[in-house]
Order: C-alpha cells, then structure tokens, then sequence
C-alpha cells in the first residue's frame, strides 16, 4: 500500500509503497476515508518534542486524525466489525488505568500517541491499524462527511475538551484566544458555541476574519499593539480581562499574554505545545496568578465518550467542524502541505481525502 514515511528530522516525506498493518488479536485495521494533517506532525518531522520523549525513527507513518471503515478485525474485539466506519482519539488508551477508569482515557498511564511512534503508525496511509479497538474507536454517523470527522480530529478535538470540559465559560463570559490556527478557530468556535464573548488574537488578518466568521466578537492583530494584556483588557467590561484565556501556539509570548490578560479568578488554557525555542519551559508572572488567584489549565486531546457530545452539537447546528476545513488533498500532496506549515501558510485545518 501507499504511505507518506517519514525519514528523519527535516528530512523530505517520502510517499512509498509499505506493508500494509498487521492485525492484533485486540485491534483492527481500517481503510482510510480521510486524515486531517496536523501542526504536530510538523512538529514532529522538525524533530521538536524530544524533552517530553518525542523522538519518532525513519520508517514511521504520521497522521493521527483518521476516519474509515473497518476491513479486518482482531479476534478478541467484541465491539465493532468489518465495515464499520469509525475514527479515533490520537491519544490510544488501555482502558485499564485508574485515569481511563474515571472517564479519563485522553491522559491514560499507558497512552500510546498514533503516528508518532513505530509500532502504532499513523493514517497517511491507505490503511491504519488501530490498539485496543473496544476500548479506542469511536463509531461514526454515515451522514457525517468524511473531511469533517477528520477535521475535527486532534485539533478541534483537543479544543473542544479544553474549552467545554476544562475550563468553566458562562454564557456572557469573555473569553481571549491567542493564535488562530486550526486548534485556535476551533477554540473560537467551541467558546462562541457555548456562548462566550470571543476575542481573537493573531498576526494574519485573514485568520482574524475567519475567527470572525466562526463567532469571534472582537479581534485584534497583535502586530499593531504594543501591550496585548492591555489591548485585550480594554475591549472587556470595565477593563478587568477575561475570564478565560486560551493560548493556542505553544509560544512563550503569547503564553505570558494570555496569562497576564486574565482578570482576577480567571482561568487560563492551554493548548499549545511548545517549539524547540522554549523547550518546554515558559516563565510566568507568578506572584500575579498567586495574588489573583488565577488558574493554568492544560488539554490534551479527547477521551472517547466525548466524541458523542461533538455529534449532537453538530446534528444541531451548534458547532460545524466543516468550516474550519481548510483544504483537502491527495496523499501524493501531503508532503508539499507540510512543508507551507513551517511558512505558517496554512489556515484551518488542511485534510487528505484522496489515498
């Protein structure tokens, strides 16, 4: 079969012809409808990420947003059979764990991350296999088009957890995003939804125009202020900033800018993972979230029970993960469109559909 391997750090992608994925007794394999391509993969291919053990070799298969159906099923899966259309959190759980047992399978003890190591591939692939099916997929509605569920894959996914799950938006409440990439107009999106008072931020003005079309009320293109917190401050009510601050680029200044817009109490998210330039680490005005007893948040992507919330939001008309699809492609193309994401030439979510 054909696939898009990768070959070491910022080595060229290479779309060659593989084995196709083995089956596991608790597993499946599954053919793929579509995948969307992810800032993380970037990442990963420019070799970032190694502080947390992120460290992929030659040979590995990216791609970590799939949909498909199922053609062969392991002989210990009870739940799902050949056919079935499915998708997947990235983050492939054991279903064991006191976290998975609690409702928490996106930060399992035992995650396996899809696509980002060795012996579980990703989907930029005609076929993908996926760990511990009964516990890891997720059926699919047939009227759901295939672009849009992996559209809403890692990044809307991860938004969408962070921002209904992690933190507490009140409708009215003010909520700041800082970067509007595909994880960041999914915030935008997911706040409005829930009735927040959205405030985009970002350096492109044509990402701050989509923001607008996905339900921001306020923007502001950071290259024409001086102070961000201030900027932000003033457009709230009485100037004290937002509740909820969502960071979205995994960059030390607008980590700092979306912490220190916070008005007393507030929550800041985080979404963002960090580049190579901070390493992982970040300083914060600490004595400030101390004395405003302001709280840090992290989310990491979506346990599976959730994926039904997604659904009947989208069924009703709440949320449309469609619209933050950018563009779609071949396999043949994922290369070229990994490359622009190091130009940040990218807006929403780009998603292969030809394999």
């Amino acid at each position: 079969m054909k696939a898009v391997v990768f070959q070491g750090a910022k080595e060229p992608l290479e779309v060659k012809e593989v084995d196709r994925p083995e089956c596991d007794a608790d597993g499946v394999v599954v053919e793929t409808e579509a995948c969307g391509i992810c800032r993380s993969d970037w990442h990963a291919w420019q070799g970032d990420w190694s502080w947390i053990g992120m460290m992929p070799t030659p040979g590995l298969i990216f791609g970590h947003e799939p949909v498909g159906r199922i053609v062969e099923v392991g002989e210990n899966v009870e739940r799902f059979s050949v056919g079935d259309r499915v998708t997947n959190p990235f983050n492939l759980s054991d279903g064991t764990c006191p976290y998975c047992q609690a409702g928490r399978a996106n930060i399992c003890e035992r995650s396996v991350p899809m696509g980002f190591i060795g012996f579980q591939p990703g989907a930029f692939a005609e076929e993908y296999p996926v760990r511990i099916a009964d516990q890891n997929l997720v059926p699919v509605p047939e009227d759901i088009d295939a672009k849009d569920v992996a559209g809403l894959g890692c990044r809307f996914a991860t938004a969408f957890h962070g921002v209904a799950r992690r933190v507490d938006i009140s409708p009215g409440d003010w909520v700041a995003v800082h970067g509007c990439g595909g994880v960041g107009l999914s915030a935008v999106h997911v706040a409005s939804a829930l009735g927040g008072n959205v405030i985009a931020i970002d350096i492109v003005s044509e990402k701050l125009d989509k923001a607008t079309d996905l339900g921001a009320v306020e923007t502001i293109d950071s290259t024409e202020v001086q102070d961000v917190p201030q900027a932000v401050k003033k457009l709230t009510d009485g100037s004290r900033g937002v509740e909820i601050s969502v960071e979205a680029l995994g960059i030390a200044q607008t980590i700092q800018d979306s912490v220190n817009c916070l008005a007393p109490g507030g929550q800041h998210l985080q979404l963002g993972m960090t580049t190579a330039d901070e390493g992982g680490e970040v300083a914060l005005p600490v004595d400030n979230i101390v004395q405003d007893e302001r709280e840090f948040y992290g989310s990491y992507g979506m346990p599976p029970h959730e994926y039904e919330d997604i659904f009947r939001m989208m069924e009703g008309g709440k949320i449309d993960p469609s619209a933050i699809v950018s563009e779609t492609c071949s396999l043949e193309e994922v290369p070229a469109v990994m490359e622009r994401m190091g130009e940040y030439d990218t807006m929403g979510i780009p998603v292969c559909t030809e394999f």
